[in-house]
């Protein structure tokens, strides 16, 4: 039987088999019309059969609300230029007058900054002098990097989103064990540390697969969101060097393989474990959350954009298009809800048998909550949280909504209807600080049954209906790619008004977002990054085409709910 020494060993790892400058010595061959050739095709020009080496099918670009001139199809400039006293090379660019707050995030932000051997690797979560544990928050963690390596990109230093990719990809390498039980070949790591051995006077990496998390669950999105950042850093840079190399193709292959995986599932969603991505707590998101099936649609076609169609590829390809397809009609029909859908819903009837059946999924109209009643405005709507057999979640979800924009997984109405609801029900869903990671919050005796009685996730805290900064660059992101500046400005000057004041928190409590967290660390990355982002977005908006992608029109369903529907 393996010993807990032999476990251990697993996750360490020999510094020679992390030897960046070995693995990055050469330096990236950038050829911006790459781009345009695989970025802008449609699927209904995709010839997987056909195709040649240098050709690539694809998904393009960012839809709804964009001029003549998609956003995609921009270059996006941020790869070669280079800011060296802390203001963002687009502000510089454009010649916008910075917000005082943006030198002292930059700063803030390089404070968190951890290196490997001398080489830039990664953010970690939190630089909270005051507090006492330090916990897992000195770490780097895939999901939190997000904001920081989009924030590089954007201000033309790619260097640290490179290393980091390649080194997360080498951890994927690892076995992965948990207990007697080996992780697929496709996880990705949650989290990793540097660790500083005084002996031999090297660095040590040590990675978490889910072993050391909450619950011991694995990350389901850090994989997604690995292909996502791979894809920004591609389209950012035009460095196509990475995304060809062997060892990315071959990791974009074994995520692939995973979550294609064919089972016994009668969706095309994604069957998850609760607290499997940014929630990471009990927080009833088990089943089919839309956070997932957000980022599983955009990892899908983000991968579809960049394997090669090979021998080894090409089968892949084939299977993400029939995917791609089946998954934008379930979630584009099933997890919407507007005031119609919900008007329908409750006229249900239920037992329901045979193909005809409209309440396909046995939804009870009674599980309706009260307030979504008076919740649900005539103009508007959003994709809810979960939907599976006799179960719907009613809860509203900011990051996969917003993912679902970015990703075209919302239509264009959908994606209009999804930003007239955040203005109709701001107070809600943003209220004092942006943005509500999901509404209502829930309590008394669903609260005990669907948390476990959590004491982090109290009603209106944390995951329970908190305000989480971080998901500022989401919302500007979508308001950008819809074309409602206005919301993403009062947003921003929202989080201006406290954020520096108030140190930087991971997270505000209350139902407006007014208090910081009771457990919130303080100089939170993700919160600095977050702003960043949003601010470098909106003062230079061909700056969404590294995280934003085209609605492809071949793809586009007729939606109908049952063969019962007239046509």
């Amino acid at each position: 039987m393996e010993s807990a020494a032999m476990r251990r060993a697993s996750s360490l790892a020999d510094p020679e088999d992390f030897d960046l400058t070995r693995l990055l010595n050469h330096k990236p061959r950038i050829n911006v019309e790459w781009q345009r050739s695989f970025d802008d095709r449609s699927l209904s020009e995709l010839s997987l059969s056909g195709a040649g080496a240098g050709g690539r099918g694809g998904w393009g670009g960012c839809g709804a609300g964009a001029g003549a001139e998609s956003y995609e199809s921009m270059y996006s400039p941020g790869g070669g230029l280079r800011s060296y006293c802390g203001t963002p090379a687009s502000s510089a660019r454009l010649s916008f007058e910075p917000h005082p707050l943006v030198g002292e995030a930059w700063d803030a932000l390089r404070r968190s900054l951890v290196s490997f051997r001398g080489q830039p690797l990664g953010t970690i979560a939190a630089v909270d002098h005051s507090a006492g544990e330090v916990l897992n928050y000195d770490q780097v963690f895939v999901r939190d990097f997000v904001p920081s390596a989009l924030a590089f990109l954007m201000n033309g230093e790619p260097e640290v989103v490179r290393n980091f990719l390649v080194k997360t990809l080498l951890l994927q390498g690892w076995e992965k064990r948990i207990d007697r039980f080996k992780l697929g070949e496709g996880a990705m790591p949650s989290s990793f540390k540097v660790l500083k051995d005084p002996k031999r006077g090297v660095d040590k990496l040590v990675a978490d697969f889910g072993e050391s998390a909450i619950g011991r669950v694995a990350p389901v999105d850090s994989g997604f969101w690995w292909i996502i950042i791979l894809r920004a850093y591609t389209k950012s840079t035009g460095d196509m060097t990475l995304a060809e190399a062997p060892m990315c193709q071959k990791g974009i292959r074994l995520i692939m393989n995973q979550c294609l995986a064919e089972g016994f599932d009668t969706f095309p969603t994604l069957l998850c474990a609760d607290g499997c991505c940014m929630i990471d707590r009990r927080m009833g998101v088990y089943g089919y959350p839309i956070e997932i099936q957000a980022l599983f649609f955009m990892a899908l076609r983000c991968a579809l954009l960049m394997l090669k169609p090979d021998a080894e590829g090409k089968e892949i390809m084939e299977r993400i298009v029939t995917r791609l397809a089946a998954l934008s009609y379930h979630v584009r029909s099933y997890f919407w809800l507007d005031f119609q859908q919900l008007n329908d819903i409750y006229r249900y009837k239920t037992e329901e048998y045979s193909h005809t059946a409209v309440n396909k999924f046995n939804v009870n109209p009674e599980s309706i909550p009260d307030w979504l009643l008076d919740f649900m405005p005539t103009r508007g709507g959003y994709f809810v949280g979960n939907v599976s057999p006799a179960r719907m979640d009613f809860r509203w979800f900011a990051l996969g909504n917003c993912v679902a924009i970015l990703a075209s997984l919302a239509t264009p109405d959908q994606a209009a209807a999804i930003m007239d609801l955040i203005e109709e029900r701001w107070e809600d869903l943003v209220g004092e600080m942006p943005v509500k990671i999901c509404y209502p919050a829930i309590e008394g005796h669903e609260w005990q049954t669907v948390t476990g009685c959590d004491p982090k996730n109290t009603r209106w805290s944390y995951h329970n209906g908190g305000s989480w900064p971080v998901l500022l660059w989401l919302l500007t992101a979508a308001c950008i790619k819809t074309g409602r500046l206005k919301i993403a400005r009062r947003a921003i000057e929202l989080a201006e008004a406290r954020l520096a004041r108030d140190g930087w928190p991971e997270y505000y409590d209350g139902k407006l977002g007014r208090y910081v967290g009771k457990q919130a660390r303080k100089f939170q990355t993700w919160s600095i990054a977050g702003y960043l982002v949003a601010k470098m977005m909106l003062e230079d908006p061909s700056h969404l085409g590294m995280i934003s992608l085209e609605e492809n029109k071949a793809m586009k369903p007729v939606l109908r709910r049952s063969a019962s529907w007239p046509v």
